[in-house]
């Protein structure tokens, strides 16, 4: 159904300046939505359509988790939980092979408790090439060399919440940051990549939360910004100062914010007005520098919005797409994809790539209407689930189950 205005530009041009975790290559995919921190690959080979004939290898993880694969050179890292939460793993897989390389055990106490669909282990690592640093919520923050060498371990707090953490670690800098939203005691944290030790703490609102912050640079300053329950926050990355911060219109928080152009893109949580904010401002931003809203009704949104050209595409759980104009929140189009939808799509060229509970990839392209150019299914076991997001690397996809690493894609 086309619900656009007679015109609009198809290629945005970006203005805000990405602050990205390493100026490797970027094959590398090294944190929660990759090095751009917008779930975009440059890869111009990754595989559009495929069946299990197109599987190189699928590797059975240890325990269950829920978190991404992060890319480091032929290393892929991930997260578990054995014993339903009793004991949190990091390990490594062999991103040519499938083989488990290395594994360590990072916690071990009693599990909390936790939502149904989330688990103790869906909190993507980070890595910059030299430390690999995975968040477990009650279970710690914790540090490993790329081999595998235990650095440093720190406990975090409790997280009050009956439904467990999921947002991830960054590292800026010589800094790894952290948010730790929570029922109660809620902050922003960051530490000493090298150490581990505090460099700063700054309260947040309490209130249980799963978003993981990105950095913008706007000329000589950076900013860190993160979703929320009651808006979006920026904080200074060398003091941990608030900075700004712009009210939502509804609660939870839970998406991570997109930037499009010299835009942020903010969906909720729960159902409730889509808006973009100019970065850059100072104390309460909502009247100033909020530059559109756009009514958005329907079920819950867990995954994060994709930008491709000057379109965002939103997709709730319940699979219903829409389609909006980055310029002005417009709603170009909206439609429905098959299935239940946890993780958040990447995309690369005109493409975008959403991944179903069930392990469908359905692959969109650019345009003013909503076009499907394939679906593209694995053959997974009754048990699997797909909540973590695809990872694009070298004409390859890896997608990850609650208990199966599958890579798809050129041999």
């Amino acid at each position: 159904m086309l619900l656009s205005r007679s015109s609009f530009l198809l290629a945005l041009p970006s203005v805000l300046v990405l602050a990205m975790v390493s100026s490797a290559a970027e094959s590398n995919w090294p944190r929660w939505r990759g090095p751009q921190q917008d779930g975009h690959s440059a890869d111009t080979n990754l595989p559009v359509k495929w069946t299990d004939e197109n599987v190189v290898w699928k590797t059975t993880l240890p325990g269950s988790g829920q978190s991404s694969p992060v890319i480091w050179g032929d290393r892929i890292f991930l997260t578990a939980a054995l014993e339903q939460g009793k004991e949190r793993i990091v390990f490594c897989v062999n991103r040519k092979s499938g083989k488990i390389e290395w594994q360590q055990s990072a916690w071990k106490g009693e599990p909390e408790a936790v939502h149904n669909m989330n688990g103790w282990a869906s909190a993507t690592c980070v890595t910059d090439g030299e430390i690999v640093v995975a968040f477990f919520g009650r279970g710690g923050l914790h540090a490993y060399s790329i081999e595998g060498k235990p650095l440093w371990s720190r406990d975090l707090g409790k997280f009050e919440s009956p439904w467990g953490t999921s947002a991830c670690p960054i590292i800026v800098g010589d800094l790894v940051v952290q948010n730790c939203d929570a029922d109660a005691d809620a902050w922003i944290r960051a530490l000493d990549k090298e150490t581990g030790k505090d460099i700063w703490n700054t309260r947040r609102r309490d209130h249980r939360g799963w978003s993981t912050p990105i950095v913008v640079e706007l000329g000589k300053r950076e900013e860190i910004v993160v979703n929320g329950h009651a808006g979006v926050q920026a904080y200074d990355p060398t003091t941990g100062e608030e900075r700004w911060f712009c009210k939502s219109f509804n609660g939870r928080g839970e998406p991570t914010v997109t930037p499009v152009g010299d835009l942020l893109c903010v969906v909720n949580g729960l159902a409730g007005d889509f808006y973009a904010v100019r970065p850059g401002g100072t104390g309460n931003v909502t009247d100033t520098h909020m530059a559109w809203h756009t009514p958005r009704s329907g079920g819950r949104d867990c995954p994060s919005p994709i930008v491709v050209g000057a379109l965002v595409l939103v997709c709730d759980m319940g699979g219903i797409v829409t389609c909006y104009a980055a310029t002005d929140g417009h709603v170009v189009w909206k439609n429905r994809l098959s299935g239940k939808f946890s993780g958040s799509p990447i995309a690369a060229g005109e493409l975008a790539y959403f991944v179903n509970e069930a392990g469908k990839t359905f692959v969109l392209k650019r345009g003013a209407e909503f076009q499907v150019v394939a679906e593209n299914s694995l053959t997974a076991g009754k048990e699997e689930i797909f909540r973590a997001s695809p990872t694009p690397c070298d004409g390859q996809l890896f997608i990850r189950s609650t208990s199966m690493l599958y890579c798809v894609g050129k041999k």
